[in-house]
């Protein structure tokens, strides 16, 4: 039988992680987000917030709509209102309900548009247009800026108003362009156009003008004041969208209000949530330049005044290091001569070395040449004196003798002689012929 499978303890979560994890994943999946359905309960407290319901036969979900939003709101809502209702989702953590916070609601009927950008917006994303890889973001310090809104905006002077403030000294190149109606989107895709080239070209390069010809654009904001959806549209154009994503240099968007969305928004380097704001993201303040200039500045005097201040001690020391000529020479001419001295005590010091060396070896030649004749006499009289006990007389000499066959072979075990058979025996100083009578083998050893 196979055991169960064990399974991981899920995560504990605090209650409050939870809700803000949820709300987050919900804004990741479904933000923006459209939803159509009958109001049930609307309700607008003394702050100005309203509080209502949508609901249809299958469902119900909470919604909030901010004072900023509502008073917008071109009519006023009624409990069975059929309406379109277009927000964020969340989740409101100290009860942990799930709400739509409305920034726009307009009665049934008037969502086509709203889902028409959806369904764009949803096909622009899924090519890669929205990606955050290919965002790039505006420099620091612009060498210069390019504009593209309508002359007649109240969006065109908000930018300038807010760049006179901050960076009077970055010039702004304006290429002007309805916001609003049928051909606004084109018109719009001809100006960014004309400020890609400029960027391109930069300075001293071919250019439609004389005044265009020492253009230096680094960033392009794209602005427009708020307004209904529709007065938005052609922020939402397909075409528009793919020309700011071709852009050679970073684009900032910034059309409407904080609440508004469109695809311009989304394909956009950076999104502003107002022109002013764009211009803002567009340059670093005057003042805080200046200031880092300032430190700048104030820290090369204190570097140059360090090195100086370095060099003079250098120098002061080296003054001190030399002295007169003369006294420097004197201490030269007494330190040769105390090298001299000591090289020709050295000299006589390695003589008398030498010489007590030799004396050495003259004393000890004589005693290690004896020493050198006399071990090989030793070691030669000790091999005479083993060879001489090898000498078979001496072993005969002291009662042996060697028994022989009468053809010289040696006889040298009992059982190989026989009754009968005629030997010989070389004793020390003689030979004498026998006869053997009989052969006795020895008696084994216990």
């Amino acid at each position: 039988m196979t055991p169960p499978t064990l399974l991981a303890a899920p995560p504990v979560w605090a209650v409050g992680a939870l809700c803000r994890a949820v709300a987050d994943t919900l804004a990741a999946q479904f933000n923006p987000v459209a939803v159509r359905g009958e109001i049930s309960g609307f309700s607008r407290a003394a702050s100005g917030h309203c509080y209502f319901s949508l609901k249809d036969e299958a469902g119900q979900l909470r919604c909030a709509m901010f004072r900023r939003a509502a008073q917008a709101l071109a009519f006023s809502p009624r409990e069975g209102d059929l309406v379109q209702a277009c927000g964020r989702l969340t989740v409101y953590e100290p009860r942990g309900d799930l709400q739509l916070v409305v920034d726009s609601l307009e009665r049934a009927g008037q969502g086509a548009l709203f889902e028409q950008f959806l369904r764009r917006k949803e096909k622009l994303q899924a090519e890669g247009l929205f990606d955050a890889a290919r965002k790039r973001a505006p420099s620091a310090m612009p060498r210069g800026l390019g504009l593209v809104t309508s002359l007649g905006a109240a969006a065109l002077h908000d930018v300038l108003t807010a760049l006179a403030r901050r960076a009077p000294h970055v010039p702004v190149w304006l290429a002007p362009a309805p916001v609003q109606g049928e051909g606004a989107p084109a018109a719009l895709i001809v100006a960014l156009q004309k400020l890609y080239r400029m960027a391109e070209n930069g300075p001293g390069k071919k250019a439609d003008s004389l005044r265009e010809a020492g253009a230096r654009i680094d960033t392009i904001l794209l602005v427009r004041g708020g307004g209904a959806m529709e007065d938005l549209w052609a922020f939402n154009d397909e075409q528009l969208a793919r020309a700011i994503a071709a852009s050679p240099v970073p684009v900032i968007v910034g059309v409407g209000h904080e609440t508004d969305f469109s695809i311009a928004d989304f394909v956009a380097d950076l999104r502003a949530p107002t022109p002013t704001a764009a211009a803002e993201l567009a340059s670093a303040p005057r003042d805080v330049l200046l200031a880092e200039l300032e430190q700048q500045r104030a820290r090369m005097a204190r570097a140059a005044q360090d090195r100086l201040d370095a060099q003079t001690q250098r120098l002061d020391r080296a003054q001190q290091r030399l002295g007169r000529p003369s006294a420097r020479l004197a201490g030269q001419r007494r330190l040769l001569e105390l090298l001299q001295q000591r090289l020709a005590h050295g000299a006589q010091l390695r003589r008398e070395r030498a010489l007590a060396h030799l004396a050495q070896l003259q004393a000890a030649w004589p005693r290690a040449a004896r020493q050198a004749l006399e071990a090989p006499a030793q070691r030669l009289a000790r091999a005479g004196l083993r060879l001489s006990l090898l000498d078979p007389h001496l072993v005969l000499a002291r009662g042996y003798a060697w028994l022989s066959e009468m053809d010289g072979r040696p006889l040298t075990r009992a059982a190989c002689a026989r009754a009968g058979q005629a030997l010989t025996a070389q004793l020390a100083d003689g030979a004498l012929d026998l006869s053997v009578q009989g052969v006795r083998a020895a008696e084994p050893k216990r």
